[in-house]
């Protein structure tokens, strides 16, 4: 085994380990991770003394299980990464086919929105927006899918000029096939490795940013137990327990990483698949 191929293998196990974690969430948590208990907050981890038996991770200011909130934070950060990708995906496809199918003057104005776009200040924007129309799990999944999709743009632009004067697409032309039919079934299908690879990258992406958001209180609202808003509800505690902001802080690490390394698996093997 390749040393590429062991740290994709090991991407994909960090990426699936947390996906199982956040689908079985709510069957796997010891505890309610909305459930106080001010008399046993800020119960230190296991490998601590003075640990308290049936919370490993400890607890919160609140006296909220770690661990709890900790697994349905996994599950928030899934979520959010989906659905961005989703979204973002769906609108740079589509205005990244378009421009590069038909060129001219209709890719003249996806280049002129695409550029658009990038002269934005990403986290300046959602700041903005969520602060204005208040934060919610549903907005900052808007807001992100709304400014995350430049780069499927960009990509599905150059690829669908790459492909759209290849052999079977002339071919399906000729038959006499629909523009429609040609883009759908000729042009997305063989650009779609490249995109798989673009929704990694972007998946990483709106993971950060809505932690970024909830560590500066305007992503997530509280009492969801989001990896952002945990970093930033410890960061009064971090010089006295330091565990509190390491916990929520390795977790969004490893995940970032191993959704890193996953995508840069699946760019060599679908490239390699793509050659040969």
């Amino acid at each position: 085994m390749t040393l590429r191929r062991f740290f994709a293998l090991f991407g994909l196990l960090i990426v699936g380990t947390v996906l199982i974690v956040a689908v079985l969430a709510p069957w796997i948590t010891p505890h309610d991770p909305f459930a106080q208990n001010l008399d046993g907050r800020m119960a230190v981890p296991f490998w601590m003394d003075g640990s308290v038996v049936g919370h490993p991770l400890g607890t919160d200011q609140l006296g909220r299980d770690y661990l709890s909130r900790l697994i349905y934070g996994a599950r928030i950060s899934m979520i959010i990464g989906v659905s961005v990708v989703i979204c973002s995906g769906l609108i740079g496809t589509t205005l990244g086919v378009i421009g590069g199918f038909f060129g001219g003057r209709v890719d003249a104005v996806v280049m002129f929105i695409i550029t658009c776009r990038l002269a934005i200040p990403l986290i300046l924007i959602a700041l903005t927006v969520v602060s204005f129309v208040g934060s919610s799990f549903t907005v900052v999944i808007l807001t992100l899918g709304l400014l995350l999709w430049e780069r499927f743009a960009v990509v599905a632009r150059t690829t669908t000029m790459q492909v759209r004067t290849l052999d079977y697409v002339a071919a399906a032309q000729a038959a006499g096939c629909s523009k429609f039919h040609i883009l759908l079934r000729e042009v997305l299908p063989n650009i779609a490795h490249h995109l798989v690879v673009v929704a990694t990258l972007e998946m990483a992406l709106a993971i950060l940013l809505e932690a970024a958001l909830s560590f500066l209180g305007l992503g997530v609202p509280s009492p969801l137990p989001s990896w952002g808003l945990m970093i930033s509800e410890a960061k009064d505690f971090m010089y006295f327990s330091p565990w509190v902001i390491m916990i929520p802080g390795v977790a969004l690490f490893v995940l970032i990483l191993g959704i890193n390394l996953l995508g840069d698996g699946l760019r060599d093997w679908l490239g390699a698949t793509r050659d040969a």
